[in-house]
């Protein structure tokens, strides 16, 4: 930064602040949630499936040993857990993640401490990417331990893309919800308070309109 002439605390040039800008933030941080929310979209509908007795991806046999162990009703508390982060997902694009809405009594038209949002998300975003490294670095054992127990080539394709399949999409997650953490940060920053870089209004009633 110092080399670049660029503020010490903020990082801001004289220069236009090109993809850094709220509005382009905006822009790419939209797209980043949309990934986002294809992981736990996933992982929910799989899970529900077959919670209500739908053998998505696995036999028969399988789906009844995992009703009898309670495996599937884990599975739909951990989907409905996976759908709300997706829920708050969308706070890092809508209104009410920027302004407390009405139904939050005494908080309600207050501010929301963009700490609030961007710490718990980049938290979740390196917990999701390491948990999704460590099941990718297991997924041949897992193969392999399908064919040696018998299970045929569909079988064994049906639990990779409905079984593993949602997991393997944790990294992805991961990185997007990172990429649109890092949006919304550059899109609520505001001016600097050691330099006064973005202080000018230009370009929010553009955004304004993009939200």
């Amino acid at each position: 930064r110092r080399s670049g002439d660029a503020c010490l605390y903020c990082g801001r040039q004289d220069s236009p602040e090109g993809w850094t800008s709220p509005i382009k933030a905006a822009r790419w941080g939209r797209i980043a949630v949309v990934v986002a929310m294809v992981a736990p979209v996933f992982y929910a509908l799989t899970r529900y499936t077959w919670a209500l007795g739908i053998p998505l991806g696995m036999s028969e046999e399988y789906l009844q040993s995992g009703q009898g162990s309670g495996t599937w009703i884990s599975g739909l508390f951990l989907a409905t857990f996976g759908l709300v982060g997706a829920v708050l997902m969308l706070g890092l694009l809508q209104r009410w993640g920027e302004v407390f809405p009405r139904w939050m009594v005494g908080l309600a038209g207050r501010r929301v401490p963009m700490a609030l949002a961007v710490i718990p998300a980049s938290l979740v975003s390196v917990l999701l990417i390491v948990g999704g490294v460590g099941i990718w670095s297991g997924l041949a054992q897992m193969v392999a331990n399908l064919a040696a127990s018998g299970a045929e080539d569909a079988e064994i394709i049906g639990a990779i893309v409905f079984q593993l399949g949602p997991t393997l999409l944790f990294p992805i997650w991961g990185a997007a919800l990172a990429v649109a953490t890092l949006g919304y940060y550059y899109r609520r920053r505001g001016p600097c308070s050691v330099c006064g870089r973005g202080a000018s209004g230009d370009g929010l009633k553009s955004l304004r309109h993009l939200m």
